[in-house]
């Protein structure tokens, strides 16, 4: 993917003028930003985006491995419900690996600590 095709996340923007402003450093300024970057980041492989923005910190390996295999289609935003220290954003990730739909509906909760957003977990609905 070149920085000028359209950012995975769905914003109809320039990916360099989108997510890859987050994943060189800039900070989100609500879960929901962090929630599409990091779905871009997942898409073009960014493993250590993905670690440095989860509070579980994630196996770098595993991140790469399901990034490799997966061929991410889409993602759209069903719900953001923000909030000041907790915040929640559910979404359909429409996603392939190996020719097969792995696609998914997920409620992720993320929480603001010293004034950064962490996705905390997901829950598959």
């Amino acid at each position: 993917m070149s920085i000028n095709d359209k950012c995975p996340c769905g914003s109809g923007i320039k990916y360099k003028k989108c997510c890859k402003l987050y994943h060189d450093g800039k900070i989100p300024s609500n879960a929901l930003i962090l929630m599409k970057s990091r779905y871009s980041a997942y898409a073009l492989n960014n493993a250590k985006y993905i670690q440095k923005t989860s509070l579980n910190q994630d196996d770098l390996e595993s991140i790469q491995e399901f990034s490799k295999k997966t061929n991410f289609q889409n993602l759209k935003i069903i719900e953001f419900i923000d909030g000041n220290e907790k915040a929640y954003v559910t979404f359909k990730a429409t996603l392939f690996s190996s020719d097969k739909d792995t696609s998914f509906i997920e409620k992720s909760k993320f929480i603001k600590e010293n004034n950064r957003w962490f996705y905390v977990d997901g829950e598959l609905l």
